[in-house]
C-alpha cells in the first residue's frame, strides 16, 4: 500500500513538472512574450500586442505538443525494444525502422536529384518529405514483421534490425555522394531533427500515431513483465512469444517511424530515457514503467527545445545535439550514484 502511495505522489510530481516544462518551453523563444502574458492568453484573455497570440497559438504551443509527443513515444518505443531484446543498449534504432524513414527522405531529398527535370519538381516539402519517410519506415517495419514470422531466435532477430540499419545508412550514403550540394544540405538539416515544423494538423495526426502506439505498449503490460524473465518463463505463463514479439514490434514502428517520419531522427532520447526512469523508480513492473517513461521523455524533450532556442534569437541548435549533450551527463551521474544498472 505503502508502495502504491509513494508511485502516486511520484507522478503526481512528474505531472506537475511537466506542466512546468510545457509553460516554461511556450514562454521561450526568439520573441519575449511575458510569462504573465503567456498565462493571460491561455485562458483565453487578451493582450496589448496582437502578435503574441499568433505566435503562442500558431507556433509556440504546436512545437510544445510535438516535443511531448517525440520525446513520450521515442522514450516508450526504447523502452519496448530493451525489454524484448532484454538489452540496455537496445533503442528505438535497433529494428532499422528509423533508418527505414530516413531512406524514405533521403530518396525523396537527394534521389530524386539523380533523375532528370525532378530536382526542381514542387512536390519537394515538409508534407511530401513526412510521406516519403512514413513509407520507408512502414516498409521497413513490413520486412521486419515477415522476419520475425520465420525466425524464433530475438537476438538473432536483433542482429538483423541492426543489419537493415546498416543497409539503409550504405545506401544514404551513396546517395549522398552522388546529389547536388543542395539537396545534400536539405537532407542533412532534415536529419538534425526538429520539433518546430509542425502545423496543427500535422501534431494531431502524430498524436493520433503515438497514440495508437502507446495503446499497443499498455495492451503488452503483461508480456513485457513475463519477458523479463526470460522467453521459457514467459511461455510457461502461456505467452505466445510469437504474437507478443510481434505485437511489440509493431508498436515499436509505429512509435519510432511516425515519430522520425515527423521530426526527423532524434538520438538518445530512446535508449537513455528507459534507464532514467528505471534508477528513479527502481522498479522493473512495466504498470509504472510505461507512463513514467512517457512522462520523463516528454519532460526531456520540452527541457531540450528550450536550451535549443538561443535567448533573443532567431537561431535554433540541432535538437539531436541537445538532447545528448543535457542527457548523456544526467545518465551517467545516476549510473555512478546507484552503482548498479537495473535490468
Amino acid at each position: 500500500m505503502s508502495s502504491n502511495r509513494s508511485y502516486s505522489i511520484a507522478f503526481t510530481l512528474i505531472t506537475l513538472a511537466l506542466l512546468l516544462a510545457f509553460l516554461l518551453n511556450i514562454s521561450s523563444g526568439s520573441v519575449l512574450i511575458p510569462f504573465e502574458a503567456v498565462l493571460h492568453l491561455i485562458f483565453g484573455g487578451s493582450v496589448e500586442v496582437e502578435s503574441w497570440n499568433y505566435i503562442l497559438w500558431n507556433y509556440r504551443i504546436p512545437k510544445a505538443f510535438t516535443s511531448v509527443l517525440v520525446g513520450g513515444g521515442l522514450a516508450l518505443s526504447g523502452l519496448l525494444m530493451q525489454t524484448l531484446f532484454r538489452n540496455p543498449l537496445a533503442g528505438p534504432f535497433v529494428l532499422g525502422i528509423s533508418s527505414g524513414a530516413s531512406l524514405g527522405a533521403a530518396l525523396l531529398l537527394m534521389g530524386t536529384s539523380l533523375i532528370a527535370g525532378f530536382a526542381a519538381m514542387p512536390f519537394l516539402n515538409d508534407i511530401s518529405v513526412v510521406i516519403a519517410a512514413s513509407l520507408g519506415s512502414f516498409l521497413v517495419l513490413l520486412v521486419v514483421l515477415l522476419v520475425a514470422n520465420r525466425i524464433k531466435d530475438t537476438m538473432a532477430l536483433l542482429i538483423i534490425g541492426l543489419m537493415f540499419g546498416s543497409i539503409t545508412a550504405a545506401i544514404v550514403s551513396v546517395l549522398a555522394y552522388f546529389t547536388s550540394a543542395e539537396n545534400l544540405q536539405r537532407f542533412v538539416f532534415w536529419s538534425f531533427g526538429s520539433v518546430g515544423n509542425l502545423s496543427s494538423q500535422q501534431v494531431t495526426l502524430l498524436s493520433i500515431i503515438v497514440g495508437l502506439g502507446t495503446l499497443l505498449a499498455v495492451f503488452s503490460i503483461k508480456r513485457l513483465n513475463a519477458f523479463l524473465l526470460g522467453e521459457n518463463y514467459a511461455q510457461s505463463l502461456g505467452v505466445s512469444l510469437n504474437k507478443s514479439r510481434l505485437t511489440i514490434i509493431i508498436a515499436t514502428g509505429i512509435l519510432a517511424g511516425g515519430v522520425t517520419a515527423f521530426a526527423g531522427p532524434i538520438a538518445f532520447v530512446g535508449l537513455a530515457v528507459p534507464h532514467l526512469t528505471r534508477q528513479i523508480f527502481d522498479t522493473m513492473e512495466h504498470r509504472v514503467l510505461i507512463p513514467a517513461v512517457f512522462l520523463y521523455g516528454a519532460i526531456l524533450m520540452l527541457l531540450c527545445d528550450v536550451l535549443a532556442q538561443l535567448p533573443n534569437s532567431a537561431n535554433i541548435l540541432p535538437i539531436n545535439a541537445i538532447t545528448s549533450l543535457v542527457g548523456a551527463p544526467v545518465v551517467i551521474w545516476l549510473l555512478v550514484r546507484k552503482r548498479k544498472m537495473l535490468f
